[in-house]
């Protein structure tokens, strides 16, 4: 893979945008089938090969319509780190990485795909797994409908080149039931430590479940929620419009979690504001100073780091500080930086010394010390 494409933060790190102090980012998908192939758990390794040409000839050839440049990687061909190192920065599922098909068959060897929009991977395109395409944008903040826009600009262009899958009464057909209708997949990855602290979490998710919305850790399905990071996502299409899903997700549901996510830290900070601001401290200090961590102690700690900034508890530290060293420090990032394949123990003291080196405090501050 060009690793040179990968030299800066991702668009959706930027901490910017709407609502960024608890959007961190959010994210359009859309799957679409190619018409006359069987969807791709049922196509036949013949059949996937020939959908991953017609795709990657599309995607590659739709660049002469548009000023943008996407790389493609062919993922049955490149390393695990490779792989790895793509869901590591969102740009592909962990199901695509591992070539498993829904119904557990396939493997590394799988033919299949995904293209990049460089240099900001703002946009991804996964060609074979569960559709035969799943097309995301993601950016920074509370974003969708800019999001969405950018999603079918891309979509028009592809559908230009193939013919979709596509029925007059139930819309685009996907492989899974869920999606038939608009293919469309909205969500927002929430930064929730009030709510954690407060002990209204919970309460929180299950309003999200009884609403119809998938609630998700930081990789999406299947995977923890380390430093209060979770995905909330609508789960069915079929009989609601574009406009409607957005309008709900965008204007309704987020708005209202990101207000009791605000209340809630507020109401801490009025009531609870040194012990806030001593966990904050803390969390800072053990990453100034601790010699091994692994990846979900440096995501907790840097999730109230992040919480101490955004509530001015810590000056003098910036949020992209904080965004950089949440994907530089994950497994396979650490290794491409050293630029060697390290065990377990040598990738936390590895990701120990690189958050030192970052957040190492200025040569002229000193200790606060406090009255007993």
């Amino acid at each position: 893979m060009q690793e040179a494409a990968f030299a800066n933060n991702a668009e959706w790190l930027k901490g910017a945008g709407n609502a960024s102090d608890v959007v961190m980012s959010s994210r359009v998908r859309l799957a679409r089938n190619i018409a006359g192939f069987p969807f791709t758990p049922q196509a036949s390794r013949v059949d996937r090969a020939q959908i991953l040409e017609a795709c990657k000839s599309r995607i590659l050839n739709m660049q002469t319509q548009s000023p943008t440049r996407f790389m493609w990687i062919d993922l049955h061909k490149v390393q695990r780190e490779d792989r790895d190192l793509l869901v590591e920065r969102q740009l592909m599922s962990r199901q695509h990485a591992r070539g498993k098909l829904s119904d557990g068959q396939g493997g590394l060897d799988e033919p299949r795909g995904v293209a990049v929009l460089i240099p900001d991977e703002r946009v991804s395109i996964m060609v074979n797994e569960e559709d035969h395409i799943r097309l995301q944008t993601m950016k920074s903040g509370l974003a969708l409908g800019s999001c969405l826009s950018e999603a079918n600009t891309y979509d028009d262009l592809i559908e230009n080149g193939l013919d979709y899958a596509y029925h007059p009464r139930f819309g685009y057909l996907t492989a899974c039931p869920t999606n038939v209708g608009t293919g469309l997949r909205l969500s927002v990855m929430l930064h929730l430590p009030g709510l954690k602290m407060s002990g209204e979490l919970e309460k929180v998710r299950r309003a999200a479940r009884d609403m119809g919305l998938a609630v998700r850790g930081f990789y999406g399905e299947g995977s923890e929620s380390p430093g209060e990071f979770f995905q909330i996502s609508n789960q069915t299409t079929l009989g609601k419009s574009d406009e409607m899903l957005l309008r709900e997700m965008e204007q309704d549901i987020i708005p209202k979690i990101v207000g009791y996510e605000r209340a809630a830290r507020q109401n801490m900070l009025a009531n609870r504001r040194e012990i806030l601001e001593d966990q904050a401290w803390r969390a800072l200090g053990t990453l100034r100073y601790a010699r091994s961590m692994k990846t979900e102690e440096a995501m907790e700690l840097l999730s109230m780091t992040r919480f101490g900034v955004l509530s001015g508890l810590i000056p003098d530290i910036a949020i992209d500080q904080i965004h950089t060293l949440l994907l530089a420090t994950q497994p396979m990032h650490l290794q491409r930086t050293l630029g060697q394949a390290l065990t377990q123990q040598q990738r936390r003291t590895a990701r120990a010394d690189l958050i030192r080196k970052k957040l190492a405090p200025p040569e002229n501050e000193s200790p606060v010390v406090r009255d007993a």
